[in-house]
């Protein structure tokens, strides 16, 4: 792995993320089963609602999630708070939507709405919070654009109009917090190059791996390694020649499934040498699993199943 030393000054305080999510979410439970970060020098962060990590030393990075339309912005204060008691960075999310599932816009109107800078707004009361918060940020906004579900209402467009959108509010975001790194994060298939909106908008390009051992099974007709999954995804990102992390990950399967990719998923690979970080979601999936899977429970105590 490239020492993080090497990276740009921007980028290495990427390093120092950690646990504000759970602070955020308003729902952390201290009285929750501890867990431990996978074994490896890989810097770990967590997307960590339950509180699990809340006192691992080795959690580096706190990823938050953001629907821009109903944050309570005051609450990144203490999200920030969090982090800087536990030396941790933070990761934040910006989904342009709603989380009211029933109040959410189409993806037409969301375009129409960034193009006609009627949503200017919420990008930049989040950024000016961000740009005020002491915790180095990392901001990752619209992400997985390249998915071709109807998961996200950002995800799909034509390429450029994409790109138009991410500059945009990257632009606003830096006016009021011109300290933060940017991420821009696909989610790793064979079109995100067409969603790439520019070396000045990126420090760095996160990725997504999920290792669902049932379906791999099934539909793959063998489970996957977390190296499987992410080498092609890597190799894809690597044309940018930015600092690579993977910005949300998970796996369920047997306990030998598991245990491989707890043994594996921090480890150093020399097809991997820009890997910078992982970032583990610890959360029960909150959209289905293709194929009629269901909604894997990716956190940390739920992981393995009893598999015949």
């Amino acid at each position: 792995m490239v020492a993080i030393a090497a990276q740009p000054a921007r980028v290495r305080a990427f390093r120092c993320l950690g646990a504000t999510g759970a602070a955020l979410a308003g729902f952390l439970m201290l009285t929750s089963i501890a867990s431990a970060a996978p074994p490896g020098e890989t810097p770990f962060g967590v997307y960590d609602p339950p509180g699990d990590f809340v006192n691992d030393a080795e959690v580096e990075i706190e990823h938050l999630f953001l629907p821009w339309e109903d944050v309570f912005l005051p609450s990144l204060f203490e999200a920030d708070q969090y982090a800087l008691d536990r030396q941790r960075a933070i990761l934040v999310t910006i989904e342009p939507w709603t989380w009211t599932r029933s109040e959410r816009n189409t993806p037409a109107r969301l375009i129409a709405g960034i193009e006609s800078g009627e949503y200017d707004f919420y990008m930049r009361d989040i950024c000016t919070v961000l740009g005020e918060m002491e915790s180095p940020i990392t901001v990752r906004w619209a992400q997985e654009m390249d998915d071709y579900t109807t998961q996200f209402i950002w995800a799909g467009w034509k390429p450029e109009t994409y790109i138009s959108a991410f500059q945009k509010m990257i632009d606003i975001c830096r006016e009021v917090a011109p300290d933060i790194n940017v991420m821009w994060s696909p989610l790793g298939y064979e079109n995100m190059a067409e969603y790439y909106p520019g070396d000045e908008y990126v420090d760095l390009v996160g990725l997504s791996v999920f290792g669902l051992q049932p379906w791999e099974e099934t539909i793959l007709d063998q489970a996957q390694s977390f190296v499987d999954i992410l080498e092609p995804r890597y190799e894809r990102a690597q044309q940018f020649g930015k600092p690579i992390v993977v910005a949300e990950l998970g796996y369920v399967g047997s306990e030998s499934y598991v245990e491989s990719w707890d043994n594996t998923v921090r480890q150093s690979f020399e097809q991997f040498p820009d890997l910078v970080g992982v970032i583990y979601f610890n959360q029960k999936e909150v959209y289905p699993w293709p194929d009629d899977f269901g909604l894997p429970d990716w956190r940390f105590s739920e992981r393995a199943l009893s598999l015949n």
